[in-house]
């Protein structure tokens, strides 16, 4: 019986740690976190603000689609929206990043080698 719960207990500990590595490992591949930001709105104490997504292009770096007009030529309220990489989000403003999507990915991670490129 107490041979069963050794077993139990070491095969879990072995599969919570390959767990643990897989994600880390995973981590190290996917794209770096991005928020959509006004360039325009930034404030010393509190950051850029976050809008919506639909405000920066669908690819990793650039301006708003469309300048201040946006899709279909109509007005938008966001002047210079860009993706935001790796930031804080606090309250709706976004600090502390960086708008290069390489140097994000360069900063690695947990079980992340700082010289990778990110397949992009």
């Amino acid at each position: 019986m107490a041979e069963t719960r050794r077993r139990l207990r070491s095969s879990t500990v072995v599969l919570g740690g390959m767990g643990v590595l897989a994600a880390a490992l995973s981590a190290c591949g996917s794209d770096p976190d991005r928020r959509c930001v006004d360039r325009d709105s930034y404030d010393y104490l509190n950051g850029y603000k976050v809008v919506a997504d639909k405000n920066c292009k669908s690819g990793s770096s650039g301006s708003s689609s469309g300048g201040a007009y946006g899709r279909g030529g109509r007005k938008s309220s966001v002047g210079d929206a860009d993706w935001y990489y790796d930031s804080d989000v606090s309250n709706g403003r976004a600090d502390y990043g960086t708008f290069s999507r390489s140097e994000a990915v360069d900063r690695g991670g947990f079980g992340c080698s700082g010289s990778g490129s990110g397949g992009g």
